[in-house]
């Protein structure tokens, strides 16, 4: 008996050790969700205050030209900081759900340093900080995904810039070792403390800093580092003597053995946006405010358009009125933007109406639907109007 005893006294211990470790781990990860839904709302609402002054100030009497531009440029600013938001979220639940698609190609990691740079130079001004760039002499080609990679550089650079004080340094270092490609940014910012070092590539983790949260984020950028850099073969590891003392961030990838002359060679990306032909838009849209101003932008852009809030009556206007391209919601409440799309490719006279979905709905399988509906292209939300004005200027409407 005193065996079982004995037995039954360990099992119990066991099951009680158990289930406290279990209790504090399930804590733990509700202080964890509790603490980033609290930043999401406090990151949110940060650009909301702004554009909401700003749309109030737009509404007052005599408001001089001046004021107009500033109020748009910080309504335009924070929105693009809105999007930016939303978009590092999506890429975290793409990577968790292992949907993200790479487009691989042998590429030059100088081309990728280069394009990096230059998206965090204006944060990196701002802040006043000594930017330096060592680069080893040699091929460093990596096959890969331009956009990600170009991301995984960003990340690690914006946080460097977003963790060091004003008149900081930073180093960013390109090696070449057999057949790897080591890259590794070096900043004198705040630091990391030993404990916090382990954590640093979790969701939702960040490093603490002034109340006023100045910087901003959601604590996703090290961890789609980490997710996209091992989706490419690599590694990423950090480092940091201490608190007050800088931190290195150090990624590895897979170098390839192929000559420059198999690399992708990309220009830089600029959009030219031709007067072109002028063409008959209808923007269709349920939300009034987005209707209206998307419309303001097509007519300054020299195209004639007409507005409309509801899909029946848009499908209706669309066979007497003959525009040479639609913008459409996708999220109509009498009839969808894509069945209004498969409609309007139904009848003779839209037949070959150039259809451009615009929604909030950005997932592939949106994407998918879009195109089997009969959408020449799918836009996502704010749109980026350069994008808009290139598609609609490509297109060659047929007598």
């Amino acid at each position: 008996m005193r065996f079982n005893e004995a037995i039954d006294q360990l099992l119990t211990a066991s099951v009680f050790s158990f289930s406290q470790a279990t209790r504090q781990a399930l804590e733990a990860e509700k202080k964890h969700r509790d603490d980033f839904l609290a930043m999401l709302a406090h990151e949110l609402r940060n650009p909301l205050a702004p554009i909401g002054t700003a749309a109030m100030l737009l509404k007052m009497p005599n408001v001089n030209e001046a004021i107009i531009n500033n109020a748009s440029n910080i309504i335009a600013r924070q929105v693009e900081h809105m999007a930016t938001l939303v978009d590092d979220l999506l890429d975290v639940s793409r990577v968790t759900r292992g949907v993200i698609n790479l487009k691989p190609e042998s590429l030059d990691m100088r081309r990728i340093i280069a394009d990096a740079v230059e998206q965090v130079t204006p944060q990196i001004q701002a802040r006043h900080h000594q930017l330096t760039l060592t680069m080893a002499p040699g091929t460093a080609i990596v096959r890969g995904d331009i956009k990600r990679l170009v991301q995984i550089l960003t990340n690690l650079l914006s946080n460097a810039a977003k963790y060091t004080p004003e008149h900081g340094h930073i180093n960013l270092n390109m090696g070449l070792h057999d057949d790897q490609v080591i890259l590794s940014v070096q900043d004198d910012g705040i630091g990391l403390s030993p404990e916090f070092i382990p954590h640093v590539f979790e969701l939702f983790t960040q490093a603490e800093r002034s109340s006023d949260r100045s910087s901003g984020g959601l604590g996703l950028g090290l961890a789609l580092v980490k997710s996209l850099v091992e989706l490419h073969g690599g590694q990423v590891s950090c480092s940091s003597a201490g608190i007050g003392k800088g931190s290195l961030f150090t990624v590895c990838l897979p170098r390839q053995a192929a000559g420059e002359d198999e690399v992708e060679r990309r220009r830089t990306s600029r959009i030219r946006l031709h007067a072109g032909r002028k063409l008959k838009v209808m923007v269709v849209d349920d939300n009034i405010d987005a209707a209206q101003t998307l419309s303001m932008l097509l007519q300054a852009a020299g195209h004639e358009v007409i507005t409309e809030y509801g899909s029946k009556r848009a499908l209706d206007v669309a066979r007497t009125t003959l525009p040479d391209a639609c913008v459409l919601d996708i999220g109509l409440p009498e009839m969808d933007g894509n069945e209004l799309a498969r409609r309007l490719r139904a009848y003779p006279e839209t037949a070959r109406t150039l259809l451009i979905a615009l929604t909030g709905y950005g997932q592939v399988q949106d994407h998918e639907a879009a195109k089997a509906a009969g959408f020449d292209h799918h836009m996502t939300k704010p749109v980026e109007i350069d994008k808009l004005l290139s598609s609609l200027a490509a297109f060659r409407p047929t007598s």
